[in-house]
C-alpha cells in the first residue's frame, strides 16, 4: 500500500469519526479502483460536473460512498467543508449517494440498480455516437440482484462495448460469506455466459488496475466486466474480513487514533 492509498483510507477514517457513523469495510475495499478510475481513466471536468463529452461512473454499491466522497473532494467536485458534512442534517452528502452532489450521476443504495441504469446511459450514448463510456462499480453481494443479470442480458444484446461494469469481489456480505450466502462460482465464467468480455485482477494492485483498465473494451461489440479480487476492510488489519466491520454507528478519539495508526503502519 503506497502513500496515495494511505491517505486516502485516513481521509474516509476521518470523515466517518466526525460523522459518527458510516460504511468502514465496503468503503475500504474500494479505494483501488475508484483512485486509478479518477487518477487514469475517467474524462471528467470537477468545474463543470455535467460536461456532455465527460464518461459517467455510477456507484451501484452505494454504501460504499466514502470512497467516492473522498475522491471527489480530491478531484475538487466538493469542497472540504462538504465533504465534512457527510450525514449531517443539512449536509451535502447522505449515507448513500444522490445526485445534489456534482460528480454523482444516479442516486444509489437500493442494490441492483446502478447496472440497469448504466446500461440505459451507455444505450443513449450509443445512439448519440458518443466517445463516452460508462463505468459503474457493483458489490459482489449485489450480484444476487436478479436486475442485475436482467441488465447484463440487455446490455449484450445491444452489444454495449462502451460500458464497463466492475465488481467487488471481496467475497463477504454484509451478514457473512458469499458463497454461504448465495454463492457466485464459478463467477468469470458466468460473467461469461450472458455475453460479457471478462478480466480479473488483484483489485489492490494499482499497476494492475491501470494496465487492465487501459486495454478497455475487452472486445469490440462486448461489454466488459473487470472483477477485482479484494478484501473487505483492507489497510485494517483488525477490520479485514470481518463483517462486524460493515457499518459502525460511532467511533470514539481512541479508536480514531488506533485506526489512523494501523493505516500508517500497514505493509501487506
Amino acid at each position: 500500500m503506497d502513500q496515495r492509498s494511505r491517505q486516502l483510507r485516513k481521509k474516509i477514517v476521518d470523515v466517518l469519526h466526525h460523522a459518527g457513523r458510516g460504511h468502514v469495510g465496503p468503503s475500504m475495499s474500494l479505494v483501488e479502483m475508484l483512485r486509478v478510475l479518477y487518477d487514469s481513466v475517467l474524462k471528467y471536468d470537477p468545474n463543470n460536473p455535467l460536461m456532455p463529452e465527460r464518461d459517467r461512473f455510477i456507484l451501484s454499491k452505494g454504501h460504499g460512498c466514502l470512497a467516492l466522497y473522498v475522491l471527489l473532494a480530491d478531484k475538487g467536485f466538493i469542497s472540504e467543508e462538504e465533504l465534512f458534512s457527510f450525514c449531517s442534517f443539512d449536509g451535502l452528502l447522505g449515507g448513500h449517494p444522490t445526485t445534489k452532489t456534482p460528480g454523482v450521476e444516479f442516486a444509489t443504495g437500493s442494490l441492483g440498480h446502478g447496472l440497469p441504469f448504466a446500461v440505459g446511459v451507455a444505450a443513449a450514448l450509443k445512439m448519440d455516437k458518443s466517445a463516452s463510456r460508462v463505468f459503474t462499480v457493483l458489490g459482489d453481494g449485489e450480484c444476487g440482484e436478479g436486475s442485475v443479470w436482467e441488465a447484463a442480458m440487455s446490455a449484450a444484446r445491444q452489444k454495449l462495448s462502451n460500458l464497463t461494469a466492475i465488481i467487488d469481489y471481496n467475497k463477504l456480505q454484509s451478514y457473512g460469506p458469499t458463497e454461504e450466502v448465495t454463492g457466485f462460482e464459478p463467477f468469470a465464467e458466468k460473467w461469461e455466459s450472458f455475453g460479457f468480455a471478462v478480466r480479473e485482477v488483484d483489485g489492490h494492485d494499482v499497476d494492475a488496475l491501470e494496465k487492465v483498465f487501459a486495454e478497455l473494451p475487452f472486445e469490440q461489440h462486448k461489454p466488459s466486466v473487470v472483477i477485482c479480487h479484494t478484501i473487505k476492510g483492507k489497510g485494517l488489519p483488525f477490520a479485514e474480513g470481518d463483517p462486524t466491520w460493515h457499518h459502525k454507528t460511532k467511533m470514539s478519539a481512541e479508536d480514531h487514533a488506533r485506526i489512523i495508526k494501523s493505516i500508517e503502519n500497514y505493509h501487506a
